[in-house]
């Protein structure tokens, strides 16, 4: 009796792995990743802030409509490795769309 207690344990623990490792594999598959992006280039004017380009974006491209202005900011940041929101004339930010 024993033993079929440990042998179903073990059928049950692979059984578990398995879909755990096909539950991971379909969510990483179907996250959009930013290598899958296509990426405009814009550069700063002077009286560019971050919330202008983002409200500009959130307009005019199709891959922030309907998202709220501080995650496209917070987006915007991530992608271009900027630590804060102050911005340089002439300074090249990249702009992900679809």
């Amino acid at each position: 009796m024993r033993r079929l207690n440990i042998r179903r344990i073990v059928k049950l623990s692979i059984i578990i792995a398995i879909l755990l490792i096909l539950a991971l594999s379909f969510i990483h598959s179907t996250s959009l990743s930013y290598e899958n992006i296509k990426y405009s280039e814009i550069y700063v004017s002077s009286g560019d802030t971050l919330w202008s380009i983002a409200k500009t974006e959130q307009e005019r491209n199709n891959y922030y409509k309907g998202r709220d202005i501080r995650e496209i900011i917070f987006d915007i940041k991530k992608v271009n490795n900027l630590s804060n929101s102050n911005l340089v004339i002439n300074q090249k930010i990249l702009i992900p769309s679809l």
